[in-house]
């Protein structure tokens, strides 16, 4: 009822504790801001009476009988009890009582009845259920006593059957046992020949094996010694140009008109710069890429969780393999990227730049073995750079020849690219 007469107020009599309500749908006000408007109706006085007013409009009779002390007997005790409530007539307290009791004893008499009604269809149930077990008890009593003499033929063909199959199976076995005979009198004159022939065969597959093993295994070893030899004499040669240019070699070799003394102008010097850099040397890395037929090994996920490990390693592949890809157009270095594979479900799709080799160690290995791997099948004597932060890594690779580079070095080198 207070929902009802809220929508209709104007906007200055509406309390301000229910102005945002009054803006609600008219079937929402009830629902969702009950315990707002039950709240004004006990505090504000001058609400309830303009609540009260519409009740009186609507059940005049009603608060007539209240007002004079009677509560009509078939009156709803919900509208008798809110009626008593905002009217406020003499003893309306005792009328809400009153109702009360009467909704909790119509509800109990309801419950009730129901509960006779519910258990009278539950003994008709009940019979009926017993009334159907027992004619399906008797229907499957006489198919069990059918079935039972069923199972007495049926046992006494099995018997039959049981003897017949029996007897074809001595039959059998005579017929088997006899031509068992003729089979092994018919191969005892051909077996030695068969066992000499396959033992043959045996021998010669043996032989062909041994002689395709050591075919493969001497093509890989030579392939692999070619390239090794190849790679050293690359860098030797790439080497032996570079101190050229260094030292201002001359192009020419001594003549015979040079060993005559005389007084000659002096040449520029030629300064040789500096190799043993700290580690962390901005200098260091550019150096290395600059000698002849380097090979710039790199510890992959060590530089991408350095640099940019906020990403997803997806992406901090990808970024990586551009910087890459970049570093090899300028400065033509072999470049291989490690990423670890141990924990990997299924083959991972890199794109990778010209130039960049990329690997992932196999299951059971870890991404530093592999490392150390690459570093051991280069030929010594060849420049060989690993970047990892890794202290281990870096201190195994130190060991074996190759000179540790820290990965922050090549974020800045890659960034300044």
């Amino acid at each position: 009822m207070a929902s009802q007469v809220l929508g209709t107020l104007p906007a200055a009599s509406i309390p301000p504790p229910l102005r945002g309500i009054a803006k609600f749908d008219p079937r929402k006000r009830a629902k969702l801001a009950g315990a707002p408007i039950a709240a004004q109706l006990e505090n504000d006085k001058k609400f309830r009476e303009l609540v009260a007013e519409s009740v009186t409009a609507g059940w005049p009779e009603l608060v007539a009988s209240l007002a004079e002390g009677n509560v009509p007997p078939a009156a709803d005790p919900v509208l008798v009890a809110a009626a008593a409530y905002l009217t406020r007539p003499p003893g309306w307290a005792e009328m809400i009582e009153t109702a009360r009791a009467d909704l909790e004893q119509s509800l109990a008499a309801a419950e009730g009845s129901e509960r006779e009604e519910v258990v009278t269809r539950l003994r008709e149930q009940l019979a009926a259920q017993k009334s159907a077990a027992k004619e399906e008890t008797d229907r499957l009593r006489g198919q069990v006593k059918a079935a039972r003499a069923e199972n007495s033929d049926l046992r006494r063909r099995l018997h039959d059957a049981r003897e017949r199959a029996k007897a074809a199976v001595r039959r059998a076995e005579e017929m088997e046992r006899a031509a068992e005979d003729a089979r092994t009198a018919a191969s005892a004159a051909g077996s030695a020949g068969e066992s000499e022939l396959r033992r043959l065969r045996e021998r010669l597959t043996d032989v062909e094996k041994q002689l395709e093993a050591s075919r493969r295994a001497a093509r890989e070893g030579r392939s692999i010694e070619d390239s090794r030899i190849r790679v050293l004499l690359d860098a030797l040669q790439d080497a032996s140009a570079g101190l050229r240019r260094e030292l201002a070699l001359p192009t020419t070799i001594s003549r015979p008109a040079d060993s005559v003394a005389a007084v000659t102008g002096e040449r520029p010097g030629v300064r040789v710069p500096a190799r043993a850099l700290a580690d962390d040397d901005p200098q260091l890395l550019d150096q290395l890429l600059a000698l002849p037929q380097v090979h710039l090994i790199i510890d992959g996920y060590n530089v991408t969780k350095t640099g940019y490990g906020t990403l997803t390693l997806a992406d901090q592949r990808n970024r990586l393999m551009t910087g890459l890809g970049g570093l090899v157009a300028q400065t033509r270095v072999e470049v291989t990227a490690v990423f670890d594979g141990a924990e990997l479900n299924a083959p991972v799709q890199v794109v990778a730049p010209r130039g960049v080799r990329v690997l992932f160690s196999a299951p059971g290995e870890i991404a530093d073995d592999l490392i150390r791997q690459l570093v051991r099948a280069e030929p010594p004597g060849r420049a060989i750079a690993v970047v990892s932060s890794d202290r281990e890594v870096a201190e195994s690779v130190r060991r074996m020849g190759a000179r540790p580079v820290p990965s922050g070095l090549l974020l800045r080198r890659l960034g300044r690219a």
